[in-house]
């Protein structure tokens, strides 16, 4: 009798795939590799296999832009799948990556799906395999090694922005609904997040395979092993971009962060407060929703700002494309009732006002400092509250 794991992971694969060719009728989904390499006015497309840290296969695709060969190079996206996605997740916006001039290389982190090992979290093997895929890409692709950016939702946010604090060839990064502080997000105040956990740990057995690390991790927090608590807040804190922070100063990597004010896996206040803490260029968005759902869209090739941003975040600091994205404000809200924008020159001055009022028939005034309700405010809980 076959493995239940390996059963499910292959049903869900041709269910996945057989909704992606379903979509590609109306223009939503890749085209097939074969017929896209054929064609030189489309991007090429390849699946491939990489030799990960430790030599662990990591199922991967490249797209090419369309032509490309001979001595040019172009700037090259990493982009790691998120947690419990096949391979083929960022398919539609590699093609569009590519159609204006980027290499892009998906691939499948470890212990997901038919990518081999074991899930170990973000942890040491995910950043060497992130190395490993850059040095692949570099030697086996038209890719310029000195214009590298790595992009990507939730678990891919995490390795990307932990990636550039361990590889100083990171140039740029776009970090869609990710995480900072790792334990913060599933045991803020010593209270243990089961619902961010739960999800985490039942969705990795389903598609992949828990290492022993991961398997013990999970033992001690859902039995809340007190015992153990320094040794999985020091798991968590392996893993965590803000214990990295000054690294990333250090490489200048520029980074783009992006999340929901009502991201109920990866609360929306570390972005802000990583995001205070970082010298590099950045920049800083936050949208109604909860985790991903702004920039998911774009995975099946839909019109999504989410994206469109990143892409401009990337073409300014890999192209050196001039966009404006230096020159606008680098905290941006949107609105949930105005769909309008509003934006600050940094955190700290979101919903901080100072006006001068009238107090009445003795025309005495005072200055007196208010917080105005800005769109968060009025819509959401503030995103710089913890939940």
């Amino acid at each position: 009798m076959g493995h239940p794991h390996k059963a499910l992971r292959t049903s869900t694969t041709g269910a996945v795939c057989a909704a992606l060719l379903a979509g590609a009728a109306f223009g939503l989904a890749p085209a097939a590799p074969a017929a896209a390499a054929g064609t030189s006015d489309a991007p090429g497309i390849r699946f491939v296999d990489i030799r990960g840290d430790g030599g662990t296969v990591l199922k991967a695709n490249v797209v090419t832009p369309a032509g490309a060969g001979g001595s040019r190079t172009y700037p090259v996206v990493v982009l790691p799948t998120s947690w419990a996605t096949p391979q083929i997740e960022y398919l539609a916006q590699a093609r569009k990556l590519a159609g204006s001039g980027y290499v892009v290389v998906t691939y499948n982190v470890r212990g997901f799906w038919q990518s081999g090992g074991n899930i170990e979290v973000a942890g040491p093997p995910d950043i060497a395999d992130a190395r490993k895929v850059v040095d692949w890409a570099i030697a086996n692709t038209p890719a310029d090694p000195s214009r590298v950016g790595m992009a990507g939702m939730s678990y891919a946010a995490g390795i990307s922005l932990l990636a550039a604090a361990h590889d100083d060839r990171v140039r740029a990064v776009a970090a869609l609904s990710g995480w900072a502080d790792l334990t913060d997000s599933i045991y803020s105040g010593r209270t243990q997040h089961r619902q961010a956990a739960g999800l985490l740990l039942g969705t990795g057995r389903l598609t992949g395979r828990p290492g022993p690390e991961l398997r013990q991790f999970a033992k001690d927090f859902l039995g809340a092993n007190l015992d153990k608590e320094d040794e999985m807040v020091a798991w968590g804190e392996k893993r965590s971009p803000s214990a990295h922070v000054d690294r990333i100063n250090r490489n200048g990597t520029a980074v783009m962060l992006a999340n929901a004010w009502g991201d109920s896996v990866f609360p929306p206040n570390q972005y802000a407060e990583f995001y205070e803490r970082l010298t590099v260029p950045k920049r800083l968005e936050f949208r109604p929703g909860d985790h991903a759902t702004a920039e998911a869209p774009g995975l099946l090739g839909l019109p999504n700002d989410v994206w469109d941003g990143a892409r401009r975040w990337l073409d300014h600091h890999l192209k050196g494309t001039d966009n404006g994205v230096d020159r606008e404000q680098p905290v941006r809200i949107l609105s949930r009732s105005g769909g309008r924008y509003e934006t600050y020159p940094d955190w700290k001055s979101v919903g901080a006002d100072a006006r001068k009022i009238n107090l009445g028939a003795r025309r005495r005034s005072a200055r007196t400092s208010t917080r105005e309700p800005t769109a968060a405010s009025r819509c959401s809980p503030a995103p710089w509250t913890s939940s």
